[in-house]
């Protein structure tokens, strides 16, 4: 990092900072008590500073990673400064916790830009620093920075398992990637892409050794991406039958395996993923999360996805391929026919914005969650196009697990996307400066709208006395 560089990314995190303290000052003001699932979390994490490890709520549906780590922050903290009776672990001293992961994010946001745009010489620092800022205030990460919620330490557990990936402290990934478990169980589909990273890195250069001795006997290769897609499943069968091949990603990957072998025994000994309430939080094949999730990456990233010149190219690869979109239609309508689900969250809680958003977009008629097609298949195409810098391999691996991670979830809910919305957002190639500035400007703008109508809009339901607030 050049002097210059690490001046503006230090200027930019310090004041990143900052404006988050005021702005938590602010928040914890407004709202004193705990909030929605805080309510759960705030009296666990309470019952362990008070060395009452054997207490759990049957209600929370993760695992303690989150009353663990502020219970060894605060403690000491508290023991160091002096600090006794309510302030330790109060509701304010708990949500700091996660206004602390928000910096640590911010640092292996900019660590990943670096690392994995480290070869395009193009990339400026000041474009990193801006990618770096503009990821840290994604609005439905940033948000969770001021509640006891486990997201901002998922992320943080999650990112920098990837980031040991990517430099190959595959041990220190694989016990970062529990700590994420520990946060949430779903993470374990990040360290299954943690392995997969290493593996399509030794399928990519054989693949390129490949081509190489087609290219060198003269072997006519076929045109078309049907044809090239037979091409690399046969490669994909004929390496992977191969022992020594598989001896050697084995011994690649073999702390990641012993995680999975882990996971798979909690499961089994658990009788399934969710430690909690499982009634609520019942796995299913909610194909259209897919099509959710690939909206909600549009909109957050429109100022890359959804361009005239994307728009242009897309129509043009339309009418170059009917048959292939049309067929890609038909199974889209039949996933929504057949594999929609509506949680009963999702129509009951109305303090929530995927509650307005299914009642005024998808409740208006029937036909409108098939009328929606077109726009998925745009946002498939343009989500894939952006892709087209990394490895067929890689890309194969992202999208199983994000298909892991979104499809089994029957709750619309948009925290379960900062994950694999994130790592697709690190790995395009980085945008001009104009785009990165909207793109900024957009989540500010969201942000802004977003706190205030937490802080502003409360409303009151009958037969209730609490406040209410509108959130993610």
């Amino acid at each position: 990092m050049e002097r210059s560089e690490a001046y503006g990314f230090s200027a930019a995190m310090s004041g990143a900072f900052l404006l988050s303290c005021l702005l938590f000052a602010g928040i914890n003001r407004r709202q004193r008590g705990p909030y929605m699932d805080e309510v759960f979390h705030v009296p666990q994490a309470q019952a362990y500073c008070h060395g009452r490890f054997l207490q759990w709520d049957p209600m929370i549906t993760t695992l303690p990673g989150l009353y663990l780590v502020s219970v060894g922050v605060v403690k000491p903290t508290a023991w160091l400064l002096g600090w006794t009776g309510s302030v330790v672990c109060s509701v304010g001293m708990l949500r700091f916790i996660n206004l602390l992961f928000s910096a640590g994010n911010f640092y292996l946001l900019y660590l990943l830009l670096f690392k994995i745009h480290q070869k395009n010489k193009a990339v400026s620092g000041f474009q990193r620093i801006l990618s770096t800022l503009t990821l840290a205030v994604f609005p439905t990460l940033y948000f969770f920075t001021f509640l006891y919620y486990t997201d901002p330490g998922s992320v943080f557990f999650t990112l920098f398992a990837y980031l040991m990936c990517l430099y190959g402290n595959h041990k220190t990934s694989a016990l970062l990637g529990f700590c994420g478990f520990m946060f949430r169980q779903t993470n374990i589909v990040w360290t299954v892409f943690c392995a997969g990273n290493v593996i399509a890195e030794k399928l990519n250069e054989a693949w390129k050794t490949e081509l190489q001795k087609k290219k060198d006997e003269k072997i006519p290769s076929r045109k078309g991406s049907f044809s090239d897609l037979i091409r690399i499943l046969q490669f994909l069968i004929k390496y992977l039958t191969l022992p020594k091949n598989l001896v050697l990603l084995i011994a690649l990957t073999w702390p990641y395996i012993i995680l999975v072998t882990g996971f798979f025994g909690f499961v089994f000994i658990n009788g399934g993923i969710v430690v909690g309430d499982r009634s609520s939080h019942e796995a299913c094949l909610h194909f259209p999360q897919l099509f959710y999730f690939l909206s909600f990456t549009v909109f957050f990233s429109f100022p890359h996805l959804l361009t005239p010149t994307k728009i242009r190219r897309f129509l043009l690869s339309l009418r170059k391929h009917p048959v292939q979109y049309s067929l890609i239609a038909v199974i889209s309508i039949f996933l929504i026919w057949k594999f929609t689900y509506v949680h009963k969250y999702l129509l009951a809680d109305n303090r929530h914005y995927t509650f307005y958003i299914w009642r005024k977009v998808f409740q208006r008629h029937e036909l409108v969650k098939y009328l929606l097609v077109p726009v998925y298949i745009f946002a498939g195409w343009s989500f894939a196009d952006t892709l087209k810098s990394k490895s067929i391999f890689w890309i194969l691996v992202y999208f199983v697990c994000l298909l892991a991670v979104t499809v089994p979830q029957k709750l619309l809910e948009f925290r379960y996307f900062i994950l694999p919305f994130l790592i697709y957002r690190l790995n395009i190639p980085l945008p001009s400066l104009y785009r990165q500035l909207l793109e900024l400007a957009i989540y500010i703008v969201v942000n802004a709208v977003t706190f205030y109508l937490f802080l502003n809009k409360t409303f009151q339901w009958p037969n209730n006395d609490e406040i209410q607030r509108f959130m993610w």
